[in-house]
């Protein structure tokens, strides 16, 4: 069973985790699953930023993404080579590191 290392984030995961994964999950489902509140203001329908993570080992391991994904990515702070949307992230054979960025980009929320 692929576990997932997260790094530490001072409000999310102060101390990190380690967390076991299936195959098949999103890093979404699975950081959600054990408490991590990863922000995800869409839904999970891939129409937004929120769930923006960057995947520091591991990266080769997951599908490619879409251009869907792609195009919303372009919109997340603090874009990196390694970077991907936790809710399009599906865990395949191997571990992963991920960190959850600093900040993250709601345009729902954001006041114009």
């Amino acid at each position: 069973m692929p576990k997932i290392v997260v790094l530490p984030h001072k409000e999310l995961c102060p101390e990190g985790a380690i967390l076991e994964a299936k195959t098949g999950e999103t890093v979404l489902d699975v950081a959600l699953r054990n408490g991590i509140g990863i922000e995800h203001a869409c839904e999970k329908s891939c129409a937004c930023t929120t769930c923006h993570i960057v995947i520091r080992e591991g990266f080769d391991s997951l599908d490619e993404s879409d251009e869907l994904e792609d195009d919303m990515l372009d919109k997340a702070w603090g874009l990196e080579p390694e970077s991907r949307l936790g809710c399009q992230a599906t865990v395949a054979d191997r571990d992963l590191v991920v960190e959850i960025p600093k900040y993250t980009i709601n345009l729902a929320s954001e006041k114009h």
